[in-house]
């Protein structure tokens, strides 16, 4: 296989996983078909995944997929020493993740390349049965969490560390690249830091949402980690949160050391770039590129939309937790004690976690909302984007939205919650921009009242819509038009594989 020019590291997303990030990949390699990729696809475990959702475009060279919660067959358990010397290695490493706020150096990480998982250092086996790993476990524990269940600490401990070895058999295995490009930080992140130093190649960041940030709305609500509301003593609350903050801790090191290997950073807007540098990112390194939209893909759905707003307010995202799926529904209550003619459309995937969906139904159910509000699942977006009256966000998080810009792309006025850069897709960016006027309608998190005024406002005034719908379009058209998009990556790619040769 000839040697690729880009190697995209891709956590959780392309090609397996449909949304946002996993449109702009496809969108990006597509738009680059003068330069060759190769995919490597970092995963928790199999059974979270299912077929491929993307043809993979002829410009990529191929694609490999790992779990990196998982492991290949063990030897039996038996009695070991462990290698000494590893573990001194080790122990540097894990203060790192544990107490210190500095990445890892560039020293430890081509030491964790050369003796993780090595036989002449330290095995996957002496990780989890030998004297000295047992050792370096309980000295850790005495340091920081005395007070919490050694069960809980031992099996944490055990969970967390385990990819990194994964990590670093993939990083000796990869073929060579010219240059490396991650599209987050965690796992994907840390392995571009790996792959840097193992190849000597470029390495460039692109985050969409912050990593870092996410990961800590997701410990907060996970279910695994038991929960404060059920908690009747001190004891249970401060377990709970020593195992969150010992995850945060781990993927606030995963996020610096990224950002430290890296040679750019990008950022779809100027919040995410400000989190960046806070949380460890080189100002100087840092820059901020927007998405962009093919325009010309929705003129048919801006022709053909009605001159009156269709009264059917479209949701279009993943119906998972983080989209806040239940907001819209009691937002679709609330507007239709207003008016009984309004829909409400949730489209795009429920494949990816059945219990919220199920939640969603009997939400939906409950409010009496079975004739008003419906899933429709993936749908082509330039085709129902016409019927759509409203195009609605309720997500607690968020980068910098396609559907936005696609629904205004269509004409679509859109109302969205105060997250990521909706605002400023919404109202404008630059004095310029905001000059244009609004194309929606900003709104709180978790606020149906205020969701279903916004709704309302719009579907019931033709030329408060229309003259929303016409700014939008400008909007898109003058500042996120993918053409953009594609030449500042090109630039990138260029300058780093000239650096390369």
């Amino acid at each position: 296989m000839q040697q690729a020019d880009i190697c995209l590291l891709l956590e959780g997303t392309y090609p397996y996983v449909r949304g946002g990030v996993s449109s702009w990949v496809h969108q990006l390699i597509s738009g680059l078909p003068h330069y060759s990729f190769y995919l490597v696809f970092l995963g928790g475990t199999r059974d979270a995944y299912g077929k491929q959702h993307y043809p993979l475009p002829d410009n990529v060279l191929g694609l490999e997929t790992h779990y990196i919660m998982e492991r290949d067959s063990l030897q039996p358990p038996r009695a070991r020493l462990g290698n000494t010397q590893a573990f001194t290695m080790w122990q540097q490493v894990l203060e790192r993740f544990n107490l210190s706020k500095q990445p890892l150096s560039t020293e430890q990480l081509q030491l964790m390349l050369t003796q993780l998982g090595q036989r002449h250092g330290l095995t996957y086996e002496d990780f989890l049965y030998s004297e000295s790993s047992w050792q370096v476990l309980v000295d850790l524990y005495f340091e920081q969490a005395e007070n919490q269940s050694f069960v809980d600490f031992f099996w944490t401990f055990r969970n967390i560390y385990t990819p990194l070895f994964n990590l670093v058999k993939i990083a000796n295995k990869v073929p060579p690249a010219r240059m490396f490009h991650s599209i987050s930080t965690g796992y994907a992140g840390f392995l571009g830091a790996l792959l840097k130093q193992r190849q000597q190649a470029p390495y460039l960041l692109s985050e969409h949402g912050i990593y870092t940030k996410e990961r800590k709305i997701d410990l907060t609500q996970a279910s695994w980690i038991q929960d404060r509301r059920f908690a009747l003593d001190t004891s249970i609350h401060k377990k709970m949160e020593q195992t969150r903050q010992t995850w945060i801790s781990f993927f606030e090191q995963l996020g610096r050391t990224a950002y430290s290997s890296a040679d750019h950073i990008t950022a779809l807007y100027q919040g995410n770039q400000q989190r960046q540098i806070k949380d460890g990112a080189d100002q100087a390194k840092t820059e901020i590129i927007v998405n962009g939209i093919n325009l010309a893909r929705f003129t048919q759905a801006r022709a053909s939309r009605s001159q009156t707003p269709p009264k059917v307010v479209g949701l279009i995202g993943r119906v998972v937790p983080i989209k806040d799926i239940k907001t819209f529904i009691r937002s679709m209550r609330v507007a239709i004690n207003h008016d009984p003619e309004i829909q409400g459309w949730i489209i795009g995937p429920a494949d990816e976690d059945p219990i919220y969906v199920k939640e969603c139904e009997l939400l939906i159910n409950s409010l009496a909302l079975g004739q008003h509000v419906k899933f429709l699942g993936m749908q082509n977006v330039a085709e129902i984007m016409p019927q759509l009256g409203v195009c609605m966000l309720t997500s607690i998080s968020e980068a910098q939205p396609l559907v936005l810009l696609e629904a205004m792309a269509a004409g679509v006025p859109c109302i969205a919650t105060d997250v990521g850069s909706c605002r400023e897709i919404i109202e404008g960016m630059q004095p310029e921009d905001k000059a244009l006027g609004r194309c929606g309608y900003v709104i709180s998190i978790a606020n149906p009242n205020q969701a279903c005024s916004a709704m309302l406002k719009l579907l019931s005034d033709t030329a408060h819509w229309q003259q929303m719908s016409d700014v939008g379009y400008r909007r898109v058209e003058l500042y996120y038009q993918e053409h953009f998009m594609f030449h500042r990556y090109n630039q990138l790619y260029e300058t780093f594989l000239t650096w390369q040769a």
